[in-house]
């Protein structure tokens, strides 16, 4: 397995699974046999570039296209920063592995148009419709969620996922105070797939009491 992943168009495609992979786990709140098996080919794939002539700012192209991946991704919504993460992973892709002694260690035609066209479609439509389906349901309405009650599945500080209803949600705090596993939190907004919450002790019973209520108002003036 070290002796084939150390060729130039298995390194790279074990490079992109195990990318795909990690980013796909990080945003469904767990470690499960995604997050294991992009572990697993990302080492792989860094022993392979090890052995391997490779250009570093590519390299970090890549790993910059995966960042611009993930800011879309955890909206659920494909958007600019999915056109700049496939523009940049393309062109990463094509310079990756230099020339040496005349010989072009570049991936065949093949390898860079599985790798750029799955990528692709992983990021524009797959990776979206996963988070999202993990994350809701679509018996509940999302803004019938805010002022809703759940229970924190794991710690919320700033982020993490809580359970309501039948659903589990990704989560992250708009306070200071972090929201510990077990621990009741109100939904007070949310972006996208990732719901804003506050610890149910100490805050508001409804998200429209936010605001300075009337009679403080008119004391104030």
């Amino acid at each position: 397995m070290l002796h084939t992943s150390a060729s130039p168009p298995v390194a790279y495609l074990f490079l992109l699974i195990g990318l795909a992979l990690l980013i796909f786990e990080f945003f469904t709140a767990g470690i499960g046999v995604a997050g294991v098996v992009g572990a697993v080919l990302l080492l792989l794939s860094f022993y392979g570039l090890g052995e391997l002539p490779e250009r570093n700012w590519a390299l970090a192209l890549i790993f910059f296209s995966m960042f611009a991946f993930a800011i879309d991704v955890q909206v659920g919504v494909p958007r600019l920063w999915t056109g700049v993460g496939i523009a940049t992973f393309a062109v990463a892709s094509w310079f990756l592995f230099p020339v040496v002694d005349q010989h072009s260690l570049r991936v065949s035609w093949l390898s860079l148009l599985v790798g750029i066209g799955g990528i692709a479609l992983t990021f524009i439509s797959g990776m979206p419709s996963m988070t999202r389906t993990r994350f809701a349901t679509p018996t509940i309405g999302r803004e019938r969620l805010i002022g809703e009650i759940g229970k924190a599945i794991s710690d919320i500080s700033p982020d993490g996922a809580v359970q309501i209803g039948a659903a589990r949600w990704k989560a992250r705090t708009n306070r200071a105070t972090p929201v510990k596993a077990g621990e009741m939190a109100r939904v007070v907004a949310i972006d996208g797939i990732v719901l804003q919450v506050e610890p149910e002790a100490g805050g508001a019973r409804d998200y429209r009491e936010r605001g300075p209520k009337k009679d403080e108002v008119l004391e104030e003036k």
